[in-house]
Protein backbone atom coordinates (compact mmCIF):
# COMPACT_ATOMS: atom_id res chain seq x y z
CA UNK A 1 0.00 0.00 0.00
CA UNK A 2 2.00 3.10 -1.56
CA UNK A 3 2.13 5.68 1.32
CA UNK A 4 2.21 3.57 4.41
CA UNK A 5 4.78 2.68 7.08
CA UNK A 6 4.79 0.08 9.12
CA UNK A 7 6.96 0.38 11.75
CA UNK A 8 9.54 -2.24 13.08
CA UNK A 9 7.82 -2.20 16.29
CA UNK A 10 5.26 -4.60 14.94
CA UNK A 11 7.77 -7.34 14.07
CA UNK A 12 6.24 -9.73 17.14
CA UNK A 13 3.97 -12.47 16.49
CA UNK A 14 0.46 -11.33 16.87
CA UNK A 15 -0.77 -13.25 20.15
CA UNK A 16 2.34 -15.67 20.34
CA UNK A 17 1.10 -18.83 21.68
CA UNK A 18 -2.07 -17.87 22.88
CA UNK A 19 -5.21 -19.44 22.58
CA UNK A 20 -8.54 -18.94 23.26
CA UNK A 21 -11.24 -20.90 24.79
CA UNK A 22 -14.13 -22.56 23.47
CA UNK A 23 -17.42 -21.17 25.26
CA UNK A 24 -18.45 -22.79 27.97
CA UNK A 25 -15.61 -24.53 28.44
CA UNK A 26 -14.09 -25.37 31.80
CA UNK A 27 -10.65 -23.00 30.98
CA UNK A 28 -9.00 -25.57 29.66
CA UNK A 29 -7.34 -24.90 25.96
CA UNK A 30 -7.99 -26.11 22.43
CA UNK A 31 -6.69 -26.27 19.29
CA UNK A 32 -7.38 -23.80 16.68
CA UNK A 33 -8.04 -26.48 14.54
CA UNK A 34 -10.81 -28.00 16.53
CA UNK A 35 -11.93 -25.09 19.07
CA UNK A 36 -15.19 -23.37 18.24
CA UNK A 37 -15.77 -19.31 17.83
CA UNK A 38 -14.30 -18.18 20.62
CA UNK A 39 -15.98 -14.72 21.97
CA UNK A 40 -19.06 -15.49 19.94
CA UNK A 41 -21.81 -12.32 21.17
CA UNK A 42 -24.82 -13.00 23.12
CA UNK A 43 -27.29 -12.89 20.44
CA UNK A 44 -30.82 -10.48 21.05
CA UNK A 45 -34.34 -12.19 21.08
CA UNK A 46 -35.28 -12.20 17.52
CA UNK A 47 -31.93 -12.07 16.06
CA UNK A 48 -32.54 -15.27 13.86
CA UNK A 49 -33.77 -12.67 11.50
CA UNK A 50 -30.31 -10.73 11.05
CA UNK A 51 -28.28 -12.04 8.39
CA UNK A 52 -24.81 -13.15 10.35
CA UNK A 53 -21.28 -11.53 9.51
CA UNK A 54 -18.90 -14.19 10.42
CA UNK A 55 -15.22 -12.63 11.25
CA UNK A 56 -12.10 -15.74 11.34
CA UNK A 57 -8.87 -13.67 12.65
CA UNK A 58 -6.11 -13.81 14.85
CA UNK A 59 -5.60 -11.77 18.32
CA UNK A 60 -6.07 -8.60 16.33
CA UNK A 61 -10.02 -10.03 15.58
CA UNK A 62 -10.13 -11.76 18.79
CA UNK A 63 -9.37 -8.10 20.95
CA UNK A 64 -6.69 -9.49 22.33
CA UNK A 65 -5.94 -8.12 25.71
CA UNK A 66 -9.17 -6.39 25.76
CA UNK A 67 -12.98 -7.39 26.58
CA UNK A 68 -14.05 -8.48 22.79
CA UNK A 69 -17.29 -5.56 22.79
CA UNK A 70 -14.30 -3.19 22.82
CA UNK A 71 -12.61 -5.09 19.35
CA UNK A 72 -12.72 -4.12 16.27
CA UNK A 73 -15.65 -6.34 14.99
CA UNK A 74 -17.81 -5.14 18.09
CA UNK A 75 -16.91 -1.64 16.61
CA UNK A 76 -18.18 -2.63 12.81
CA UNK A 77 -21.44 -4.32 14.49
CA UNK A 78 -22.58 -0.48 16.27
CA UNK A 79 -21.50 0.62 12.61
CA UNK A 80 -24.55 -2.05 11.01
CA UNK A 81 -26.90 -1.01 13.56
CA UNK A 82 -26.31 2.69 13.14
CA UNK A 83 -26.68 2.05 9.09
CA UNK A 84 -29.98 0.32 10.18
CA UNK A 85 -28.51 -2.81 8.64
CA UNK A 86 -30.08 -6.43 9.40
CA UNK A 87 -26.48 -8.27 10.38
CA UNK A 88 -25.50 -9.87 13.31
CA UNK A 89 -21.69 -9.76 13.69
CA UNK A 90 -19.73 -13.00 15.05
CA UNK A 91 -16.21 -13.21 16.76
CA UNK A 92 -14.23 -16.16 15.71
CA UNK A 93 -11.26 -14.70 16.18
CA UNK A 94 -8.22 -17.10 17.35
CA UNK A 95 -5.27 -15.55 19.00
CA UNK A 96 -2.15 -17.33 17.80
CA UNK A 97 -3.53 -18.43 14.92
CA UNK A 98 -1.49 -18.77 12.01
CA UNK A 99 -3.02 -19.35 8.41
CA UNK A 100 -2.88 -22.73 8.09
CA UNK A 101 -4.69 -23.24 11.18
CA UNK A 102 -7.54 -20.96 10.22
CA UNK A 103 -7.84 -23.27 7.17
CA UNK A 104 -8.28 -25.68 9.26
CA UNK A 105 -10.51 -24.53 11.63
CA UNK A 106 -12.65 -23.24 8.88
CA UNK A 107 -12.69 -26.95 7.33
CA UNK A 108 -13.53 -28.44 10.54
CA UNK A 109 -15.49 -26.25 12.17
CA UNK A 110 -16.59 -22.64 11.06
CA UNK A 111 -18.58 -24.20 7.66
CA UNK A 112 -20.86 -25.75 9.61
CA UNK A 113 -22.39 -22.55 11.32
CA UNK A 114 -24.88 -20.55 9.18
CA UNK A 115 -23.14 -17.39 7.64
CA UNK A 116 -24.06 -14.67 4.90
CA UNK A 117 -20.67 -12.69 4.88
CA UNK A 118 -17.29 -14.17 5.94
CA UNK A 119 -14.63 -11.40 6.45
CA UNK A 120 -11.09 -13.01 7.00
CA UNK A 121 -8.29 -11.83 8.52
CA UNK A 122 -5.36 -14.65 9.03
CA UNK A 123 -1.49 -14.26 8.19
CA UNK A 124 0.30 -12.09 10.26
CA UNK A 125 1.82 -14.23 12.02
CA UNK A 126 2.90 -16.59 9.43
CA UNK A 127 4.57 -13.67 7.99
CA UNK A 128 6.19 -12.83 11.17
CA UNK A 129 7.50 -16.29 12.26
CA UNK A 130 8.87 -16.13 8.27
CA UNK A 131 6.66 -19.01 6.65
CA UNK A 132 6.06 -19.53 3.92
CA UNK A 133 4.66 -17.51 1.47
CA UNK A 134 2.95 -20.10 -1.15
CA UNK A 135 1.60 -21.88 1.50
CA UNK A 136 -0.13 -18.70 2.96
CA UNK A 137 -1.09 -18.25 -1.01
CA UNK A 138 -2.45 -21.32 -0.52
CA UNK A 139 -4.59 -21.83 2.90
CA UNK A 140 -5.90 -18.46 1.96
CA UNK A 141 -7.09 -19.83 -1.32
CA UNK A 142 -8.23 -23.05 0.22
CA UNK A 143 -10.56 -20.81 2.71
CA UNK A 144 -11.76 -19.10 -0.68
CA UNK A 145 -12.53 -22.47 -1.90
CA UNK A 146 -14.51 -24.16 1.43
CA UNK A 147 -16.12 -21.23 1.70
CA UNK A 148 -17.55 -21.18 -1.39
CA UNK A 149 -18.57 -25.03 -2.09
CA UNK A 150 -20.65 -25.18 1.65
CA UNK A 151 -21.90 -21.41 1.39
CA UNK A 152 -22.26 -20.39 -2.50
CA UNK A 153 -24.51 -17.58 -1.61
CA UNK A 154 -22.12 -16.37 1.21
CA UNK A 155 -19.72 -12.72 0.12
CA UNK A 156 -16.34 -13.21 1.56
CA UNK A 157 -14.06 -10.18 2.34
CA UNK A 158 -10.09 -10.56 2.62
CA UNK A 159 -8.78 -8.58 5.00
CA UNK A 160 -4.72 -7.67 3.95
CA UNK A 161 -1.39 -6.40 5.75
CA UNK A 162 1.54 -5.28 4.58
CA UNK A 163 4.99 -6.69 6.57
CA UNK A 164 7.68 -4.43 8.41
CA UNK A 165 10.10 -2.70 6.72
CA UNK A 166 12.83 -4.74 8.57
CA UNK A 167 11.97 -7.99 6.57
CA UNK A 168 13.21 -6.26 3.57
CA UNK A 169 11.67 -4.73 0.72
CA UNK A 170 11.50 -7.67 -1.85
CA UNK A 171 9.88 -9.82 1.24
CA UNK A 172 7.25 -6.88 1.88
CA UNK A 173 5.89 -6.69 -1.72
CA UNK A 174 5.70 -10.49 -2.09
CA UNK A 175 3.84 -10.65 1.07
CA UNK A 176 1.55 -7.76 0.00
CA UNK A 177 1.06 -9.52 -3.50
CA UNK A 178 0.04 -12.23 -1.87
CA UNK A 179 -3.49 -10.71 -0.71
CA UNK A 180 -3.70 -8.70 -3.88
CA UNK A 181 -3.45 -12.16 -6.22
CA UNK A 182 -6.05 -13.85 -3.74
CA UNK A 183 -8.63 -10.81 -4.07
CA UNK A 184 -8.52 -10.61 -7.74
CA UNK A 185 -8.27 -14.56 -8.56
CA UNK A 186 -11.29 -14.62 -6.44
CA UNK A 187 -13.31 -11.41 -7.13
CA UNK A 188 -13.19 -10.46 -3.44
CA UNK A 189 -13.44 -6.91 -1.82
CA UNK A 190 -10.39 -6.42 0.09
CA UNK A 191 -9.23 -4.22 2.94
CA UNK A 192 -5.76 -3.55 1.90
CA UNK A 193 -3.98 -3.00 5.01
CA UNK A 194 -6.22 -3.60 8.33
CA UNK A 195 -4.04 -1.96 11.04
CA UNK A 196 -3.34 1.48 8.46
CA UNK A 197 -2.84 4.46 11.16
CA UNK A 198 -2.75 1.57 14.15
CA UNK A 199 0.26 -0.52 13.59
CA UNK A 200 3.73 0.64 15.53
CA UNK A 201 2.20 3.51 16.53
CA UNK A 202 2.00 4.07 20.67
CA UNK A 203 -1.18 5.91 21.61
CA UNK A 204 -2.99 3.22 19.61
CA UNK A 205 -1.77 0.35 20.74
CA UNK A 206 -1.50 -1.56 24.09
CA UNK A 207 1.79 -1.85 26.41
CA UNK A 208 2.80 -4.48 24.43
CA UNK A 209 3.19 -2.08 21.02
CA UNK A 210 1.67 -5.05 19.38
CA UNK A 211 -2.50 -5.45 19.85
CA UNK A 212 -4.74 -2.12 19.17
CA UNK A 213 -6.17 -0.63 22.28
CA UNK A 214 -9.98 0.38 22.43
CA UNK A 215 -8.48 3.38 20.18
CA UNK A 216 -6.46 1.40 17.48
CA UNK A 217 -9.44 -0.94 17.35
CA UNK A 218 -11.88 1.76 16.36
CA UNK A 219 -9.61 2.83 13.89
CA UNK A 220 -9.33 -0.78 12.58
CA UNK A 221 -12.94 -0.59 12.15
CA UNK A 222 -13.13 2.67 10.12
CA UNK A 223 -10.24 0.82 7.59
CA UNK A 224 -12.68 -2.16 7.06
CA UNK A 225 -15.96 0.18 7.47
CA UNK A 226 -15.63 1.45 3.80
CA UNK A 227 -15.31 -1.86 2.00
CA UNK A 228 -17.59 -4.02 4.48
CA UNK A 229 -20.32 -1.56 3.92
CA UNK A 230 -21.09 -2.08 0.17
CA UNK A 231 -21.23 -5.92 0.69
CA UNK A 232 -23.72 -5.75 3.46
CA UNK A 233 -25.79 -3.24 1.20
CA UNK A 234 -25.76 -5.27 -1.32
CA UNK A 235 -26.49 -8.64 0.48
CA UNK A 236 -29.31 -6.59 2.25
CA UNK A 237 -30.63 -5.73 -0.89
CA UNK A 238 -30.44 -8.72 -2.77
CA UNK A 239 -32.30 -10.62 0.03
CA UNK A 240 -35.34 -7.89 0.03
CA UNK A 241 -35.31 -8.54 -3.89
CA UNK A 242 -35.88 -12.50 -3.25
CA UNK A 243 -38.10 -11.63 -0.43
CA UNK A 244 -40.39 -9.84 -2.36
CA UNK A 245 -40.57 -11.90 -5.52
CA UNK A 246 -41.36 -14.84 -2.99
CA UNK A 247 -44.04 -12.94 -1.35
CA UNK A 248 -45.77 -12.04 -4.45
CA UNK A 249 -48.73 -14.54 -4.52
CA UNK A 250 -50.59 -12.67 -7.40
CA UNK A 251 -50.91 -14.44 -10.83
CA UNK A 252 -50.25 -12.35 -14.33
Amino acid sequence: MSGVVVPTLFIVACGGDARNSPPGGGGASASPADAPASGTPARAAGSGERKIVLFVGTSLTAAMGLDPEQGYPARLQEKIDSAGLPFEVVNAGVSGEISSEARQRVEKWLVKQPFDVLVVETGANDMLRGFSLPNLERNLQAIVDTARATHPEARIVLAGMLAPPNLGADYGERFQRVYAEVAERNDLPLVPFLLDGVGGLPEMNLGDGIHPNPAGHRRVAENVWPVLEPVLRAEAAEAGGSSSAAGDSSTP
